[in-house]
């Protein structure tokens, strides 16, 4: 279990460069929440460990996640939340060809327990450069930028 909320983290990023989703997956409790960058939801650590067990042997499996910046907001002396801009280099298309870097920003909750520190929720965006929200026109998804 992490010592504080900041090594969430750095532990998340070590697991996931290691390919381990059983370990990724420890940082969470056992019914946490995690939202990735397209919206789909898991509601429990096994799901968790599942779906990042796929990612980590198919598309990301052979991506680094780097944290970029960590910022720590203590709520209370047993709750924080943690944002985070990651670099996630290596993701492959559906051919297994190498993609451009992303960028994105996650955010956790976590709560101090008798062993350390522990994820109740997480949810993951990516970003969009240029963007400033997304639209949907003929069922399709695309950012934008209204300041223009």
């Amino acid at each position: 279990m992490p010592d504080t909320p900041e090594d969430i983290p750095r532990l998340f990023a070590k697991a996931w460069n290691a390919r381990d989703a059983q370990a990724l997956a420890s940082l969470f409790v056992e019914d946490a929440d995690f939202v990735n960058v397209v919206g789909l939801w898991w509601d429990n650590r096994d799901d968790i460990e599942r779906a990042h067990h796929y990612g980590l042997t198919t598309f990301f499996r052979q991506t680094e996640i780097a944290a970029r910046r960590v910022k720590v907001r203590q709520v209370s002396d047993d709750l924080a939340i943690i944002h985070t801009r990651w670099k996630l280099e290596g993701q492959l298309d559906s051919e297994g060809r190498r993609l451009d870097t992303r960028f994105a920003i996650m955010v956790f909750v976590a709560q101090r327990r008798q062993n350390g520190w522990a994820v109740l929720a997480a949810q993951n965006t990516d970003i969009v450069p240029g963007a400033e929200t997304n639209v949907v026109r003929d069922g399709k998804m695309t950012s934008m930028d209204y300041r223009r």
